[in-house]
């Protein structure tokens, strides 16, 4: 039973400072649905199990079922503000659409507190900047969308929460999207390189 509640402190911990993030953002009410789909039995269950209170389950889940993932596929179909619920395939192609402002917003607010939330002693203004940076290959977004939660990350490093005004992130978001094609065709996808050993199913 140690997993359980423990994990439930902590999909608890991190959905409190999501909603806090986005008080400071504009979209606190918005926000009050965030992530209620990893309270329900089949995302619940399995975080449950794969939980180590470092980082997301579904990094531990991947390691065990060769690095697929049921609770992202469950959590990301059901979620609008990660960037795989709006991604599709098209004859083998991946198409991108970019994220709605309030969404990619929403993002920004989710990785902030994902990096507090699992590494609070580490944590510092860079700090999800430089994660979205080094893991930014392996994001498929339209250009709009990564060049926004890029812009967000960066104010914040810079300003903290003074930099992510509603009026500010939606002028940025309207240049943006006024620049970029909504709609994006990502016909390369980049394997990565020194994957995780895999480990035997329990």
């Amino acid at each position: 039973m140690g997993h359980f509640f423990s994990h439930l402190r902590t999909i608890t911990k991190h959905r409190h400072q999501v909603i806090r993030n986005a008080s400071h953002c504009g979209i606190f009410w918005h926000c009050l649905r965030h992530d209620l789909s990893k309270y329900g039995y089949t995302e619940f269950h399995w975080s449950s199990e794969f939980y180590n209170g470092h980082r997301s389950p579904v990094y531990e889940e991947r390691l065990r079922h060769g690095y697929f993932s049921y609770i992202c596929q469950h959590h990301t179909s059901r979620n609008k503000h990660h960037w795989e619920y709006w991604t599709d395939f098209f004859q083998g192609n991946l198409v991108a659409c970019t994220m709605p402002w309030v969404y990619a917003t929403e993002y920004v607010c989710d990785m902030l507190s994902a990096s507090k939330t699992y590494n609070p002693d580490q944590f510092k203004p860079e700090t999800t900047l430089e994660y979205f940076l080094a893991h930014s290959q392996y994001y498929y977004m339209t250009a709009a969308t990564f060049e926004y939660v890029k812009w967000c990350l960066t104010r914040y490093r810079d300003l903290g929460f003074k930099g992510l005004k509603k009026k500010d992130t939606k002028a940025k978001y309207a240049e943006l999207t006024a620049k970029y094609p909504k709609y994006e065709l990502i016909d390369k996808l980049h394997p990565s390189e020194n994957l995780p050993p895999l480990k035997e199913v329990l």
